[in-house]
């Protein structure tokens, strides 16, 4: 539950005092919200919006890859397949890179290695598990990968643009101290920076200075406008500057990559190794593939000219296609032949029935012409005799 009060008695034009664990504020812009990362209960269990979003994306996500399974002359079939493989493979590979960054928060736990309720999931661990078990299967159904990572690059964006709001509601994925119009802070902001920070491994490498008191970068809502934006872009640069299989999908991989790559130089809640940002440095590697791939395939494609062909252009593709189209149509006739093969056999019955009625009605009436014959016959006979006694 949120409202947004008339006062802002949390909120100084210098400072923020201490807010209740579910308050969540942006002192410039006068918000002041009050929200529970559980959504709802269902006896001891406690439904999160964490998982609620995470799960809102990937159903979107998944929506939006169907209806343009075709539209790059794929099997739909065997595509989701390797989409619910991916999906599996994201969930673990975002857990297990968290948690081998974070290993001393986990050794000797086992049981929390696998409470996902809390958070505790990286974006680009999901990422790279995708891809391995994505492409796995896509392999094993004979699907082509490059068309299907197009489909899946854009639908990656939509997942990510809409998941981060769970970081909202568990007050996490913020960055440092910042006196933007869109800073933010939370009862659990201001007690992790009291609290936690001053133990993180971060804070002990890079020495980051944070002040509960303080607003800090909303560094999940950069993200997600971000992500929302390529989703809306890269649908339609799909439509209109693709030129070959895997291009959306190396767009996309710069498009996040250089948000992720500033974004993640705000954050305070960073996985590091020594005093590197892991996620940063990836961010960056991916913008600088990105550009070298785009350069090498572009111009290999140009070089090839009317010679290459996208896969939804190729025989096969539209063969398959054409196979599919063709089977639908013989499913949905099938039954209207059946229904149409029952009426005819009714009227046929009716036909019969109504024959065997004007046979009956037929012989009814010869039995009615002989009796009558039988009767006039009788009479004549009768008559002979009388005229034979007169005589």
């Amino acid at each position: 539950m949120f409202f947004l009060p008339r006062s802002r008695k949390h909120m100084t034009t210098d400072t923020i005092q201490n807010l209740d664990a579910n308050e969540i504020v942006f002192p410039k812009l006068g918000i002041d919200l009050h929200l529970s990362s559980t959504a709802f209960r269902i006896g001891n269990l406690s439904i999160q919006w964490y998982g609620i979003l995470i799960t809102l994306g990937l159903i979107l996500a998944m929506v939006y890859a169907f209806t343009q399974v075709k539209k790059y002359g794929l099997h739909p079939d065997r595509v989701l397949d390797a989409i619910i493989g991916g999906i599996i493979g994201a969930i673990v590979g975002a857990r297990a890179y968290y948690v081998l960054l974070n290993w001393q928060d986990y050794a000797g736990d086992w049981k929390s290695i696998l409470n996902l309720r809390g958070g505790g999931l990286a974006i680009y661990g999901g990422i790279i598990g995708g891809l391995l078990v994505g492409c796995l299967v896509a392999k094993l159904r004979k699907v082509k990968i490059l068309p299907l990572l197009d489909i899946v690059g854009i639908g990656f964006l939509l997942g990510q643009g809409i998941g981060r709001w769970g970081n909202f509601f568990n007050q996490e994925a913020f960055g440092c101290n910042t006196n933007s119009i869109f800073g933010m802070s939370g009862g659990k902001i201001q007690e992790w920076i009291t609290y936690s920070y001053p133990n993180t491994t971060f804070y002990q490498n890079f020495g980051t200075v944070l002040d509960a008191s303080q607003p800090v970068h909303p560094c999940f809502l950069y993200e997600s406008l971000w992500c929302l934006l390529g989703f809306v872009l890269l649908a339609i640069f799909a439509k209109k500057i693709r030129r070959y299989d895997g291009q959306i999908f190396l767009i996309y991989i710069g498009w996040y990559g250089l948000e992720r790559a500033f974004v993640e130089g705000l954050r305070t809640d960073s996985l590091v190794i020594g005093n590197i940002r892991v996620s940063q440095m990836l961010a960056i590697l991916c913008v600088v593939a990105s550009v070298v791939l785009q350069i090498v395939f572009g111009a290999k494609v140009k070089r090839m000219g009317t010679d290459y062909k996208m896969y939804k252009d190729t025989a096969e593709s539209k063969a398959m296609l054409a196979q599919l189209d063709a089977d639908a149509q013989t499913e949905a006739p099938a039954s209207t032949t059946d229904v149409t093969a029952e009426a005819e056999t009714s009227d046929s019955d009716n036909h019969n029935t109504d024959s065997e009625a004007d046979t009956d009605q037929a012989e009814g009436k010869t039995d009615d012409a002989e009796a009558a014959e039988k009767e006039d016959s009788s009479q004549a006979h009768a008559e002979e005799e009388k005229e034979e006694e007169k005589e």
